[in-house]
């Protein structure tokens, strides 16, 4: 069994290969190929979880095992820790251990450049990234590395958290161009860029009611009932694309609270397989992950170690 510390991990899952294998999980699992049921929460304690996310493939299979403590900042160690295992689906061979951190953050930017492949109507140029944390960092990375992307904006709490991320970009992407800007300052003059989108925990919306026409928005960080990026009036002017239906109807705060229409939210697998037609007009995209998007990595993982 191969066992990927976080480094190999990252090297194992370029979002050159990843992002089309996400295409090829969403697709089967719209179509039942892969059978991952709804993450189980377990409560450690009342500021710590243990997350337990299986998925069956034909192929290969996975569970990936997180652990969620809330304090670890006191132990100087990270919130989330955890392992996603590998196995042959036929025999229950062990074929690898990944991190479970990297391999999230990971497919979670690489679900968000499939739903900009798929649902914006160019190739972006220009991205706003509502957030300053690890998401936000691998959604940068991925934009970069991916489409190509020249020019970003971040928006943070505040300007100077947003200032010190931006540095991090910049050392990081020699040629990218960054600005900071503060999440107040978007809602008063929304920029001009081709997407937006948040990474934030915040329970109230932080992506702005009023955007252009071409504007792609895309909510990443809100996983809970009681948390909420999207403003209710856009996801009712919108069509609402998900990356998983069942896990948004239970986790997707901005849509639960904004009361939407579920038989008119369409799943991204259903858009890729032509189950459901290709939306015609600029959609809103919410993600809340799935176990089948592992697997997507997993295949891709195996792959870089043959």
């Amino acid at each position: 069994m191969h066992i990927l510390d976080q480094a190999r991990t990252a090297e194992a899952l370029p979002y050159s290969r990843l992002v089309p294998a996400l295409a090829v999980a969403a697709r089967e699992l719209a179509s039942g190929k892969i059978n991952a049921p709804e993450r189980q929460v377990v409560t450690i304690d009342p500021d710590s979880v243990l997350l337990s996310m299986p998925a069956i493939g034909s192929d290969l299979s996975v569970t990936k095992l997180i652990t969620v403590h809330g304090k670890n900042a006191q132990h100087r160690l990270p919130a989330i820790q955890g392992e996603v295992v590998v196995f042959d689906t036929g025999t229950g061979r062990r074929r690898a251990l990944l991190d479970g951190p990297t391999v999230t953050a990971r497919r979670t930017a690489a679900m968000t450049l499939l739903g900009i492949d798929t649902l914006a109507p160019r190739k972006p140029e220009s991205v706003l990234l509502i957030g300053t944390g690890t998401q936000a960092l691998a959604h940068a990375d991925a934009l970069v590395q991916y489409f190509g992307v020249s020019t970003l904006r971040v928006a943070g709490r505040t300007l100077e958290g947003a200032e010190t991320f931006c540095r991090t970009l910049e050392a990081r992407h020699a040629h990218l161009s960054v600005k900071a800007q503060t999440a107040e300052e978007i809602q008063r003059e929304v920029p001009a860029v081709d997407v937006i989108i948040a990474l934030t925990t915040s329970t109230r919306p932080v992506i702005p009611s009023q955007l252009a026409p071409h504007t792609l928005a895309i909510g990443v960080g809100a996983f809970k009932p009681n948390m909420a990026e999207f403003p209710a009036d856009l996801l009712h002017a919108r069509q609402v694309v998900v990356d998983d239906r069942n896990g948004a109807m239970h986790e997707a705060g901005d849509l639960i609270q904004a009361g939407v229409d579920w038989s008119r939210v369409v799943a991204i697998g259903d858009i890729l397989s032509g189950k459901a037609p290709r939306p015609t007009d600029v959609t809103v995209f919410k993600t809340v992950g799935q176990a089948a998007w592992d697997l997507a990595a997993a295949r891709v993982a195996i792959g870089a170690g043959e």
